[in-house]
């Protein structure tokens, strides 16, 4: 009973643990964002592991080049005994052991192709991974400045609901003093059921947003994700271009065609003679050979010869395709056609990855202007509603234009936000789409 209860109470301690840690808050920067996503994805392990496999695959190629040793043995009992012209050879435990050494002299080139595919195919999954990462990070800031933007409208609806709540309390007292109407506070009560409304759905969506950055960068699910890049410094973008070299789709393209010359070179040494040297050596024992001898007074004497040596072993092998039907020939054509794909994709890619880039460009550019227009939109409404706040308390203005001044504002802070963080997201867009993105 002691130890069952001793048991409840760890797992309960367990559990209050990590209850706490799931509540506590998680402050978190882009670049730390950007770590946790990239150490806990499973695509980027995944390319790690592909790369691995290419080195793999090279030094496996490489010892194509070495000579290889394999070893054997065997025993042998054999029953009844062979009968050689009057004697039996016994080999009831007979035993050989040996080694070979085959090293490979030319085979039309199939080695030294071989090891250049390897290598193409290291390379693939070094730009692969470098993909692989580049959009991981492309994910997490998306989903990091995505999260900031909700967060920021959820404050910005937080504060705007106060200010409509100090407007309300004010025309309720308006209202006793018999200096306002049941219409203005109807107008006003509507509007902050409103505006409650629209703080629901961005809360709701500020926690998606939460869950989507909880599953970019590998966090628990209850994590509390504090960011911590809320003061955003927006600059003139620096100079632009759509140079696409760096794009690690295009060296793959390009690897893609490379692989494919490698191929037609390996397709042709199909039809080419291959020469190879073996060198052997194997030593036999435990053979015996059963007999009768006769002796110079006639009799017959038994004897019993045992045979154990080694036997060496030196060959030189030609082997040389004469006649397959075509097959080899066929073989050609199939990788010329397959290249000449390969350089058709490359050829189309290129066009389309230009593209990407270049709008990955543009979109920089109307988004620094789309931030400039949502500050000067910004700048207009806090005076607009700081003039209306003034006029509406000297009795200058009407309740509506009051509302409508402070619909403005909530519009452009909107506005602002979104700019602001879209802008963010374009700038890593940018990067990706000429292979710029580091960690």
């Amino acid at each position: 009973m002691m130890m069952k209860r001793l048991i409840m109470i760890c797992c309960l301690a367990a559990w209050c643990v990590a209850a706490v840690a799931a509540d506590s808050p998680v402050p978190m920067s882009q670049a730390e964002c950007r770590r946790l996503a990239l150490a806990n994805n499973e695509q980027v392990t995944q390319a790690d592991n592909e790369l691995r496999r290419a080195q793999l695959e090279k030094e496996i190629a490489f010892t194509s080049y070495l000579p290889k040793i394999d070893g054997m043995a065997s025993a042998v009992y054999m029953v009844p005994d062979l009968d050689m012209m009057g004697m039996e050879l016994q080999m009831r435990g007979m035993y050989m052991a040996g080694l070979t050494l085959t090293q490979p002299l030319y085979t039309g080139g199939k080695i030294r192709t071989g090891n250049k595919l390897a290598r193409i195919g290291v390379e693939c999954a070094e730009q692969n991974n470098r993909k692989t990462r580049m959009q991981v990070i492309a994910d997490a800031d998306n989903a990091y400045w995505t999260y900031i933007s909700v967060r920021s409208k959820v404050k910005m609806l937080e504060t705007y609901g106060a200010h409509m709540d100090t407007l309300l309390s004010q025309v309720e007292t308006a209202v006793r003093a018999g200096m306002g109407t049941e219409n203005d506070l109807l107008r006003i009560s509507t509007k902050r059921s409103e505006i409650t409304y629209q703080l629901q759905k961005a809360r709701n969506g500020a926690d998606l947003c939460r869950l989507a950055l909880c599953n970019v960068t590998g966090l628990p699910f209850e994590s509390m994700i504090i960011p911590t890049d809320t003061a955003i410094s927006v600059a003139e973008p620096a100079a632009m271009d759509g140079d696409i070299s760096m794009r690690p789709e295009l060296a793959l393209l390009q690897k893609q065609v490379e692989a494919g010359e490698q191929q037609v070179k390996m397709a042709r040494a199909d039809m080419l003679p291959s020469v190879a040297l073996s060198a052997g050596y194997t030593y036999y024992g435990n053979v015996k050979l059963n007999g009768m001898n006769v002796d110079a007074q006639g009799n017959y004497i038994p004897f019993t010869q045992k045979f154990q040596d080694g036997i060496g072993l030196i060959m030189a092998s030609v082997s040389i395709p004469i006649l397959h039907w075509g097959e080899n020939t066929k073989k050609v054509k199939k990788a010329k056609i397959e290249l000449h794909n390969a350089q058709l994709d490359l050829q189309r890619n290129t066009r389309l990855l230009g593209i990407e880039a270049r709008q990955a460009m543009q979109n920089v550019a109307d988004g620094y202007n789309m931030v400039l227009t949502a500050r000067q939109g910004c700048m207009q409404a806090d005076e607009n509603l700081r003039v209306m706040n003034e006029k509406y308390r000297a009795s200058m203005c009407t309740l509506t234009d009051l509302l409508d001044a402070q619909s403005q504002w909530q519009q452009s802070q909107s506005n602002r936000i979104e700019a602001v963080t879209q802008y963010k997201i374009y700038q890593t867009e940018y990067l990706r789409t000429t292979g710029r993105l580091g960690e």
